[in-house]
């Protein structure tokens, strides 16, 4: 039995996974933010996340954007049986050329950290189009995000400098995503569709693409 732990996004929870099915024959963990000190880094956070979580050699990590970053993070730390990206990046090369801009001009740094719990409307465009029950459950998770978690995981993935790709990693994107464009990604399976809150609506294919990894 393969032990999976399933890492959440930046304003999400683990609720972003519950489309998601990868049968009984694993032992599935959801793994919650823990609130990070300031001078936290992604690495250290990844520690942070290892001992919490009782995060053990060979086992599954499985990260949705944020959340594939931290895995990396993770995997580079213990070895690690797959270490699987969805809607994620797993190198700065792939970040999105936008996030040079953030850092030259750090405007987020100005807002109040609970204001970023209300844009649920003025960022949901760039997600993708959700049904009413994904777009109310999408709003809500970032509603009920730490403030403080938010403000530093936006500077931490900004500021994340990584070259190094575990090995047994495998990359699911979608080629209409507005967060991390596909074009600049390498060596994944593209949905054809997915947006970056694909893992609502195509679930379904995600689901096959998981469960094709997991024989692996």
């Amino acid at each position: 039995m393969s032990r999976i732990y399933l890492i959440a996004g930046l304003g999400a929870d683990t609720r972003v996974y519950n489309n998601i099915g990868l049968g009984y024959e694993h032992e599935v963990i959801m793994v919650d933010w823990v609130e990070p000190d300031l001078n936290d880094t992604l690495i250290t956070y990844a520690q942070k996340l290892i001992y919490q979580y009782d995060i053990q050699e060979n086992s599954v990590l499985i990260g949705n954007s944020l959340g594939g970053v931290v895995a990396i993070e993770i995997a580079k730390l213990i070895p690690v049986e797959k270490v699987i990206l969805i809607s994620s990046i797993k190198t700065s090369d792939e970040a999105p050329r936008y996030f040079k801009l953030f850092r030259t001009l750090p405007i987020y740094k100005l807002i109040p950290g609970k204001v970023f719990n209300s844009m649920g409307g003025m960022v949901k465009p760039l997600f993708g189009h959700m049904s009413k029950e994904d777009a109310w459950l999408f709003g809500d998770m970032l509603r009920k995000s730490s403030p403080v978690f938010m403000k530093w995981a936006m500077y931490a993935i900004l500021h994340w400098k990584n070259e190094v790709i575990p090995p047994n990693l495998y990359h699911i994107t979608g080629d209409k995503d507005l967060v991390f464009d596909y074009k600049r990604i390498k060596g994944a399976t593209i949905v054809k569709g997915g947006t970056h809150i694909m893992i609502f609506d195509k679930a379904k294919e995600i689901n096959i693409l998981l469960k094709g990894i997991l024989k692996k």
